[in-house]
């Protein structure tokens, strides 16, 4: 299981994948917004820069039916605090500690967890 949870944080944070539309950025204060797209033209990820150019607060990844997948913090280019991840009823809690993995909880059915971020 962690080994899933792992590969889904990868592939959440990972921006390489083919565009049809490019990426679009947008000065939010001191921080930059940028947003990535799938092919379809859904958003595909979400999130801030700081001036320094490292991924800094709150990040939200999409598939490509416009569902959220994943949601996390950055401080500075550093994964923290606590990530969430969707797979169809199953909500992962993933709690990040100096970039690393702490600890993980994983909920079977979204319903029951009081934590339930909108959808967008």
């Amino acid at each position: 299981m962690k080994n899933i949870i792992l590969f889904i944080a990868l592939v959440a944070s990972t921006f390489a994948f083919a565009q049809s539309e490019k990426p679009t950025y947008e000065i939010k204060g001191d921080l930059i917004e940028g947003t990535f797209y799938h092919e379809n033209g859904k958003i595909q990820q979400q999130g801030l820069y700081n001036k320094a150019g490292k991924l800094h607060g709150e990040w939200k990844s999409f598939n490509a039916k416009g569902e959220k997948v994943a949601v996390g913090n950055y401080e500075n280019g550093k994964k923290t605090g606590k990530w969430f991840f969707w797979d169809g009823s199953v909500l992962s809690e993933v709690d990040y500690s100096n970039n690393e993995i702490a600890a993980i909880k994983t909920h079977e059915d979204e319903s029951n967890v009081v934590v339930n971020f909108n959808k967008r």
